[in-house]
C-alpha cells in the first residue's frame, strides 16, 4: 500500500474490527497456540496473528534474550507454520502466521534476509532496546540525568523512525513502548510524534493499537491519545493488536479493544499484505 491509498483515522458506520493482529504464542513467550486459538474463538474474533518475537543479530547479548525467551522463529517458524496449517482445517477463526521482530539498524541485512526467506503473511517491528539495554525495565534507565534521559527518548524516536523508513515491516508495534517505563515515560514531545507521523505518511508501514499494558495499574494504550490525536491529524490508518500471550489475555482485551475504537470512531484496518 503506498501512500497515495492510505485512509484517514475515520468515524464508522459499522461494528468495529474483530480481528487481532498480534499475538503470542509457545513459539515464544506465550502459550500453546491451540489454546490461542480457542481463546479467539471464545472472544468472538474473526481472525487471529500470531507474531511471536524473533531476534536476529550477531551482538552477544541479544543471544542470551533468544536462549533465555525463545525469541528464535528463525529456527522455529516452519515448524509453527505446520501448526497453523493444521489449525486452520479446523479453527473458526482466520489464523494469520505473522513475526515481531526485533529492529535495530545495525541488523536490517539479517532482517531482511530473514524475512525474504520466510515469507510470512506480515511482519511486525519493534524498538525494543535503548543502550543495549530492554527499554520496559526501569532499573536500566535509575539514575540517569533528566538531560541524559531526554537523550535516550530522543533517541528511541530516531530508531523508530529508522524502522520505518527501513520499509521492512508492514507493522510498526506499540509506537511509544517507553511510556511504560516509568524515568522515561511521559518525556515525548509533539515534535518526535510529529516526526513519526511524517514517516509514516510516506511509508507502508502502519502503527497499531496496542492493549498490553491497558488493563493493568498503567491503563495504557498504545499509542497515548496525544500521539494518537497527531497520527489522526495526518490522517494515518492504524491496526489493531492485543499483544496477548495467554488466552485469558485475548478474552479480555478483545471487548476492551472494541470499546476503544467504538468510542473514538477508529476503524483500523489490516497490515497491508492481508488487504
Amino acid at each position: 500500500m503506498d501512500s497515495s491509498d492510505r485512509t484517514s483515522i475515520a468515524v464508522h458506520d459499522h461494528p468495529p474490527t474483530v480481528h487481532d493482529y498480534h499475538a503470542h504464542t509457545n513459539y515464544s513467550d506465550g502459550r500453546y497456540m491451540f489454546h490461542m486459538v480457542r481463546a479467539a474463538e471464545a472472544a468472538g474474533l474473526d481472525g487471529i496473528g500470531f507474531t511471536d518475537h524473533c531476534t536476529v543479530t550477531e551482538r552477544d547479548h541479544r543471544h542470551e534474550d533468544r536462549a533465555r525467551y525463545a525469541f528464535n522463529l528463525d529456527v522455529t517458524y516452519e515448524r509453527r507454520r505446520r501448526g497453523i496449517e493444521s489449525l486452520r482445517e479446523e479453527a473458526d477463526v482466520a489464523v494469520y502466521d505473522g513475526v515481531e521482530m526485533d529492529y535495530d539498524p545495525r541488523d536490517e541485512a539479517a532482517i531482511r534476509d530473514f524475512l525474504a526467506e520466510a515469507d510470512f503473511d506480515y511482519a511486525i517491528g519493534s524498538v525494543h532496546e535503548l543502550d543495549d539495554a530492554n527499554v520496559q525495565v526501569p532499573s536500566n534507565y535509575a539514575g540517569r540525568s533528566d538531560a541524559e534521559l531526554d537523550r535516550l527518548v530522543d533517541e528511541y524516536f530516531d530508531r523508530l523512525v529508522q524502522l520505518i523508513e527501513s520499509e521492512l515491516f508492514d507493522v510498526a508495534a506499540h509506537p511509544d513502548l517507553i511510556e511504560r517505563t516509568p524515568p522515561l515515560a511521559g518525556r515525548a514531545t509533539e515534535d518526535q510524534y510529529r516526526r513519526v507521523a511524517e514517516a509514516l505518511a510516506d511509508s507502508r508501514t502502519i502503527p497499531e493499537i496496542n492493549a498490553g499494558r491497558a488493563l493493568t495499574d498503567l491503563e495504557l494504550v498504545h499509542p497515548t491519545q496525544p500521539f494518537l490525536d497527531v497520527l489522526g491529524e495526518y490522517e494515518i490508518p492504524v491496526t489493531v493488536g492485543s499483544d496477548s500471550h495467554t488466552p485469558e489475555e485475548v478474552e479480555a482485551r478483545t471487548p476492551f479493544l472494541r470499546e476503544f475504537f467504538d468510542q473514538r470512531g477508529i476503524d483500523p484496518i489490516a497490515p497491508s499484505p492481508l488487504q
